[in-house]
């Protein structure tokens, strides 16, 4: 038993370390693609006008693909392969495919005829000024159709997941950032609002992402067929999952963005666009990290499930979070220690000034305060869809709402937008809170002495990092005035010297996620 625990331990791992290189790539190209758009733009009632626009299909993704579709769809898949045939599987896969098909061709419509209304509810703080809410419509009718392409790369994603392949889904982010890239520079002159050359990036990316899963669809036998049978089993339930994940996944979508872009709408200009970017930097670490983990343990999780292996699916968790915690907390504790040089080194150029970097950096801090909260939310939400239990997860992000809307009320005015990113993360802690008191009576105990022990080392190891992040700071003072490479040396310096006193720390304290790391890279080595 210790042994197919070690081994299944050992593929997440594998996963999680292609997907995190994969996201890497994906991120470093977004880091870049953000870059430029600042050089462009700056913080400006344009950029405020494209980001919200933007949001709004994107918001639709996590909806209907990400938030609800795959982590519905993944147990179900995954049942049908380890109890019935790949045929079977696959019959149910292209089913799914027509029918999500349809609905989101419907939705790309509906989205595009009723942008004026979307808009005025999102942002009503855009409706007293013609130009900027006038923009926001356009671009928002121009990038809708995104939705269309996104949701069946999610939909594709969790086929290719099941089957254990990872890379190809997690690469294909990188399609979207370079055709955004790309437009920016190509097609910027030759609008009136330059902007616009954004919007048709977007649309490029989606239909990029979802050519480059095709190939890699057809090696595991899936072709595209007509299949709409509404009474297939699999499609029922699949069903019986997704109308609570979608309900879950529109709250959850409210609370994180919808409320925070509603009411960042209202306080000065460029407060959207310090949210934005702040936000941004938190998904580096949540992407190449916390997502990572949490897509490759939905598939050990379900299959443990489906197999009636329940002390294996604790196991998972324990260590899913472990592993998770072993990454996110120095993450954590780097993003608030290093905010200001992090915003500046990466934005700070063109019409993006001083001012709007030490804006967006004190939002980056209050993001960050809940990093470690959004990163095992992941492992929890994959948990409970593994156990095909969508209803909490709905029940956890109602309370988070609450919770997050009367946070952001209470502290957006003493601390403008900064309150808005403090209220994400307290609703995020309670998040977690709740789906870990509700996992223990649904399951049982799943945290051990070892646990605790394993994140007490973390912490440890943490501190120590930051105290050598501070003993750069008092030898080479940060200046955010200073020329670029001045601050470029200084983030490079702190990063690395801090990074590499925490993994020293770890190891001396034998903390089992760094020897697990260095055992799997050894092996790799060997093999080749």
């Amino acid at each position: 038993m210790n042994k197919t625990k070690s081994s299944e331990n050992s593929k997440v791992v594998k996963a999680a370390g292609i997907v995190s290189a994969a996201t890497m790539v994906s991120r470093v190209f977004g880091l870049v693609r953000d870059m430029v758009i600042a050089a462009f733009f700056g913080a400006s009632w344009m950029t405020d006008a494209f980001w919200v626009a933007f949001r709004i299909p994107n918001m639709l993704r996590r909806l209907l693909g990400e938030g609800s579709l795959t982590i519905s769809f993944v147990p179900v898949f995954t049942e049908y392969l380890e109890k019935k045939s790949k045929e079977e599987a696959l019959e149910l896969a292209q089913n799914v495919f027509t029918l999500l098909s349809v609905i989101l061709a419907v939705i790309s419509i509906l989205g595009i005829l009723v942008s004026p209304m979307i808009v005025k509810i999102l942002a009503p703080g855009f409706i007293s000024d013609p130009d900027k809410f006038g923009l926001t419509v356009f671009l928002n009718r121009l990038m809708f159709p995104y939705i269309f392409f996104i949701a069946l790369v999610a939909l594709c994603m969790g086929i290719l997941n099941s089957f254990r392949h990872f890379t190809a889904p997690a690469l294909s982010p990188v399609m979207l950032n370079v055709a955004m890239i790309a437009a920016a520079f190509a097609f910027r002159p030759f609008f009136a609002e330059p902007i616009t050359a954004l919007a048709i990036g977007v649309l490029i990316g989606g239909i990029l992402q979802l050519a480059m899963q095709w190939p890699f669809l057809l090696k595991y036998g899936f072709k595209l067929k007509w299949r709409f049978n509404l009474q297939h089993p699999g499609i029922r339930q699949i069903g019986r999952l997704i109308l609570p994940a979608i309900l879950g996944a529109g709250v959850t979508t409210i609370n994180v963005a919808i409320v925070g872009m509603i009411l960042a709408s209202l306080l000065p200009s460029g407060s959207v666009t310090y949210l934005f970017y702040a936000d941004r930097i938190m998904e580096l670490p949540l992407g190449i990290f916390a997502i990572a983990i949490g897509t490759a343990a939905l598939p050990s999780f379900s299959k443990h499930v489906a197999s009636g292996q329940f002390d294996e699916l604790k196991s998972g968790i324990s260590f899913s979070l472990r592993l998770m915690l072993f990454v996110t907390i120095p993450a954590m504790v780097a993003l608030m220690a290093l905010n200001l040089p992090i915003i500046s080194v990466l934005f700070q150029r063109g019409a993006f000034d001083a001012k709007a970097a030490q804006l967006t950096g004190q939002a980056l801090l209050c993001y960050a305060l809940g990093l470690w909260a959004f990163s095992v939310l992941r492992v929890f939400v994959s948990s409970f869809y593994s156990l095909q239990d969508s209803k909490w997860p709905l029940k956890a992000a109602v309370i988070t709402l609450i919770v997050n809307v009367l946070a952001a009320l209470i502290l957006m005015h003493p601390l403008k937008h900064n309150g808005i990113a403090l209220a994400g993360s307290i609703s995020a802690a309670v998040n977690v809170l709740v789906l870990a008191f509700v996992l223990k009576n649904k399951i049982g105990r799943y945290l051990d002495r070892a646990f605790f022990v394993s994140i007490f080392k973390i912490i440890i190891s943490a501190l120590v990092m930051l105290a050598a992040i501070l003993l750069i700071d008092f030898v080479m003072p940060w200046n955010t005035y200073a020329g670029f490479k001045s601050r470029l040396l200084y983030l490079l310096t702190a990063i690395f010297v801090g990074a590499g006193t925490f993994f020293v720390c770890a190891y001396l304290l034998k903390s089992p996620e760094i020897h697990a790391m260095i055992n799997l890279l050894n092996k790799r080595l060997k093999r080749a």
